[in-house]
């Protein structure tokens, strides 16, 4: 089965994370680099992806930002990736994604939603992102 360009541009982004993260890159190049990929999403998704971008550094400010398979994600102490925004362009997909890693104390009895669907955003969309960031950082 063949990759998709979009997957291969995912695979590159990946390698260079890999390659930047064996230079020790501070935590303002690692905020700018989020910053950077913010900026560079359609008007849409850009507008979601800041408002993540916010909410998460007010609600985890624990929280390193951080490139992940070229997405804005959020990282523990340890560099675990706790949380991340895929912009719907990513993957031409019709929606962006707020997901989770395992990381994140989502878990609930023996079965549970790790990724959610984001097409807009407003007060109640904020309200359980931040419930779910919070949740995820317990």
């Amino acid at each position: 089965m063949a990759m998709s360009d979009a997957e291969k541009q995912a695979l590159k982004e990946t390698m260079a994370e890999r390659a930047k993260a064996r230079k020790k890159m501070s935590p303002e190049q690692l905020e700018q680099e989020v910053l950077d990929k913010i900026a560079a999403m359609a008007p849409a998704d850009r507008a979601i992806g800041e408002k993540v971008h916010a909410l998460v550094k007010k609600v985890a400010p624990n929280l390193q930002s951080k490139t992940w398979y070229g997405m804005q994600a959020y990282c523990d102490d340890s560099g675990k990736t706790v949380v991340f925004f895929q912009d719907s362009g990513k993957f031409k997909a019709r929606y962006s994604t707020l997901g989770f890693q395992d990381t994140a104390n989502l878990d609930e009895d023996l079965m549970w939603a790790t990724s959610f669907a984001v097409m807009g955003w407003s007060a109640a969309v904020e309200k359980q992102i931040t419930a779910l960031v919070k949740r995820a950082i317990s």
